[in-house]
């Protein structure tokens, strides 16, 4: 069962382009550590909000990608860039 997280919020136009720096480092960084992540992407809602779709392979496999220490420090600083910041995650359950 996999999870989708969809993260977003307000950003500053000036801090679009360092955001989406910074969120490739996030990528990197949970892809390296093999933890689990299937695949991400980075998008505009509208003018001023943006967001970030990540497909886990697990809940499991979330959890444990929150609480390293590297994933924490990286998302700390995207988020630093972002107003209103908002989190959804969705459960996968594709029993029909």
């Amino acid at each position: 069962m996999s999870v989708i997280t969809f993260t977003r919020g307000r950003v500053a136009p000036e801090n679009v382009a360092e955001l989406r720096s910074r969120h490739a480092a996030l990528v990197r960084a949970a892809v390296n550590a093999d933890m689990g992540l299937i695949d991400a992407h980075f998008g505009r809602v509208d003018d001023s909000v943006w967001g970030a779709v990540w497909r886990w392979e697990s809940p499991a496999k979330l959890a444990a990608a929150r609480g390293a220490a590297s994933v924490q420090e990286l998302a700390a600083s995207a988020f630093s860039l972002v107003e209103e910041p908002a989190l959804d995650e969705i459960t996968i359950d594709d029993a029909n």
